[in-house]
């Protein structure tokens, strides 16, 4: 027999054995499970060492650790358990594995984040595995998608997801709607220098007309709220200085107008409240504003994009 040979049935050998050993302890393993600690259920939850147990195998063997964590996920979410202690570990050792197993950091994250039955309720947790998975996989635009949302739905952190719905549209491939989301978030958070940029960015560097209607819309909307706090604060300064409500717009003096009537970003003048509000004349031609809205008005639910262009 030639060394060959022999090298290449002894590699068989051996491959042979591994995987027998690993049935057997998968086997045990699930023998185990039903009085099996928390601790005992991991197993081997270090990376490091499974790694070098797997001998070069890092990619089946985190496949394996992702249906663990599927099924552990499963079991649990189907009696409605209201603790997931096991979910974020598996999810850990599958992710150090295979950095590369997109389908764990977006389903995962979607397991973690929600708040029992329905998930783990760790979104931090989520974050976390989000951001590793970023980490290793720049391109992927759904993971920045999905960290935007944690952040938004399960946090509440709306600069938070405005920063990830702005990286993320910035990805080759990106779906147009991510600057959409980023401009909004901006907008939720307070910071309309922002908005007012990332919509001017949607508007610039779209081609689809609806997304460019509906960025001009929040364009608008933006200048309107500016309009009405800066109006109202000359109002609030004249009645301070005179002990009144302003008659007309004409006594605020307002520099640049020469007495005239400050108009909206549609030409139309607005309206000074005798109670010293302003307002604007036509409120469904600008359903995002937060200022200037009659008392008790409801914005349409399908909003109105006037022409852009």
């Amino acid at each position: 027999m030639t060394r060959t040979k022999l090298v290449t049935i002894s590699a068989g050998f051996i491959l042979v054995a591994c995987m027998c050993a690993s049935i057997l302890l998968l086997n045990r393993v699930d023998q185990l499970r039903p009085q099996a600690t928390l601790e005992e259920v991991l197993y081997l939850p270090s990376p490091k060492v499974l790694r070098r147990m797997s001998l070069g195998y890092d990619g089946l063997l985190a496949d394996i650790y992702w249906t663990r964590a599927v099924q552990y996920f499963g079991g649990h979410h189907a009696v409605g358990a209201m603790h997931f202690q096991l979910l974020a570990p598996l999810l850990n050792i599958a992710t150090q594995l295979d950095p590369h197993l997109v389908v764990a950091y977006d389903f995962g994250a979607n397991f973690l984040s929600p708040p029992p039955p329905n998930g783990a309720g760790q979104p931090q947790e989520a974050v976390r595995l989000t951001n590793f998975g970023i980490e290793n996989n720049p391109n992927e635009w759904l993971l920045y998608y999905n960290l935007g949302f944690i952040y938004y739905m399960e946090l509440k952190n709306y600069a938070g997801a405005a920063d990830a719905f702005s990286r993320g549209s910035q990805i080759p491939g990106a779906h147009p709607f991510m600057r959409i989301l980023a401009a909004q978030m901006a907008e939720h958070a307070g910071e309309i220098e922002t908005a007012r940029m990332l919509w001017t960015a949607t508007y610039q560097n779209s081609k689809d007309k609806n997304i460019r209607a509906n960025a001009a819309a929040h364009l608008r909307a933006l200048r309107v709220d500016d309009d009405v706090a800066h109006l109202e604060t000359l109002v609030d300064e004249f009645r301070e200085r005179t002990g009144r409500i302003p008659s007309s717009f004409a006594e605020l003096q307002i520099p640049g107008l020469n007495g005239g009537t400050p108009v909206d970003p549609l030409g139309n003048p607005y309206k000074l409240t005798p109670y010293g509000h302003i307002e604007v004349q036509h409120p469904d031609d600008f359903p995002f504003i937060v200022n200037g809205a009659p008392p008790g008005y409801i914005p349409p639910k399908v909003p109105k994009f006037l022409p852009s262009d």
